[in-house]
């Protein structure tokens, strides 16, 4: 009898083993294959690991001149009163919070055209443009290398030497064929206009070549009129095609039509271009996320049909845009008092990134830095780039907790009355 019931419990407890077993080894099994453990760890952005690393920083003195974005004289995020003004028109209105169509707001669009191309442009009368809103000019580059991807018959996209980082990955990601051509001269910090004409008559024909309209991205080197005159002739003996990332129109310079010159010249010449445009840096409006991508086609019926492919790319994408940002920059564009407020403001802000230019330049000399600075005011935009090599940036580091990315670019908006001092001293110490 204890035999049998011996028996019966190693039974008993034989199947509750069977029936505990396969639940421990799923979940053994389960922690063991992962979906994702053939993901590799990624590298940092460059720009975020900067503005992370100055955060830890806890030296009172320390600087930010990694972040491409605006900051008044005392280094504070800053909202153009024209801004705030037409968010109080729009709250007035009373404003739905419907689906914009997949082109966005077409009041908005019509305006970033008229913005770019001018109020006379004979593209714009002749309705051989198409514009629709994106998502700023990183969403406008992207509907456009999607496009050129599927449409364009050479999948070979040429960039300039250094560019904006975020060109790269959204034209691979697009399985665009990346390549590139000379444009920034290190030794004089400036424009290598012989290494980019010798360039462009290699590529071959038919192939795109991005070219930054104004206050190029990161060096703040720009060519003149007559050599982006002598790019236009080249690209159209070539028959290159021209696609111009804007995104800084008006904050270069001030002047809105000195900084699409470019854009219109290429036009003007036959030239049928992409364009993509951004109101992060003249409007301010950088986490609204505004922009704009064009093409400028033969006529009004290629637009046709060319708008019906740009919606089908769309509408998998995001399906449509937000309409709070692009209504604040519609109401900027359409309204003529708030636009005449803007040019004011947008020329103020233009005025103070030229004018710490200066500051910085001459504050260097106070120093009594023997190197030539000269490109510091010779370069226009948000960025300069200062020549300073890795290991000196390095240093300005830590020493000095002045932060920026290795190549030496500097965001002059994160420069201002209460550090430009500090700064110069910094730079002069490294380099000295």
């Amino acid at each position: 009898m204890a035999l049998m019931n011996g028996l019966k419990l190693v039974n008993n407890l034989s199947g509750l083993r069977q029936a505990i077993l396969p639940a421990v080894s799923g979940s053994q099994q389960r922690r063991l294959k992962s979906w994702w453990g053939g993901v590799e760890m990624g590298p940092p952005d460059v720009i975020l690991g900067v503005t992370e690393a100055f955060k830890r920083d806890t030296n009172p003195n320390k600087i930010n001149l990694g972040v491409g974005a605006y900051r008044d004289a005392n280094g504070k995020p800053y909202v153009l009163p024209v801004v705030r003004k037409a968010e109080d028109l729009m709250r007035s209105e009373n404003l739905d919070k419907e689906y914009a169509g997949i082109i966005g707001v077409p009041e908005f669009c019509a305006s970033s055209a008229k913005l770019a191309f001018g109020a006379d442009s004979e593209v714009l009368q002749s309705g051989r443009n198409v514009t629709v809103q994106s998502i700023s000019g990183t969403g406008a580059l992207r509907i456009g290398a999607a496009f050129l991807s599927k449409f364009h018959g050479s999948k070979n996209v040429y960039l300039p030497t250094p560019t904006w980082g975020n060109h790269t990955p959204i034209f691979k990601h697009c399985l665009m064929d990346v390549k590139s051509y000379k444009y920034y001269d290190p030794t004089t910090c400036g424009l290598d206009f012989a290494g980019a004409m010798s360039d462009l008559k290699e590529i071959p024909e038919g192939s795109v070549v991005l070219l930054h309209a104004c206050a190029h991205n990161p060096t703040g080197v720009d060519p003149s009129q007559e050599q982006w005159k002598e790019i236009c002739q080249l690209i159209k003996s070539k028959n290159l095609f021209p696609f111009f990332d804007m995104a800084y129109q008006g904050f270069a310079s001030g002047d809105l039509d000195k900084d699409s010159w470019a854009v219109r010249h290429f036009v003007s010449e036959g030239l049928n271009v992409a364009l993509c445009q951004s109101y992060a840096k003249n409007m301010g409006l950088y986490g609204e996320r505004v922009g704009a991508f064009s093409l400028v086609c033969a006529d009004k019926d290629e637009a046709a049909r060319v708008l019906s492919q740009i919606k089908i790319l769309i509408r998998p994408m995001y399906s449509n845009p937000p309409v709070n940002g692009a209504r604040i920059a519609g109401r900027v564009l359409g309204n003529p008092d708030l636009y005449a407020q803007w040019l004011v403001e947008l020329k103020g802000m233009a005025d103070r990134i030229i004018d710490m230019r200066t500051r910085l330049r001459d504050c260097l000399a106070k120093e009594g830095s023997s190197k030539n600075w000269q490109h510091i005011t010779d370069q226009i935009g948000m960025f300069c780039f200062t020549g300073l090599t890795p290991e000196q940036v390095d240093k300005l580091t830590n020493d000095f907790s002045v932060y920026l990315t290795r190549d030496g670019r500097i965001s002059m908006a994160g420069v201002y009355d209460d550090n430009v001092k500090y700064l110069a001293n910094a730079m002069h110490q490294v380099s000295k």
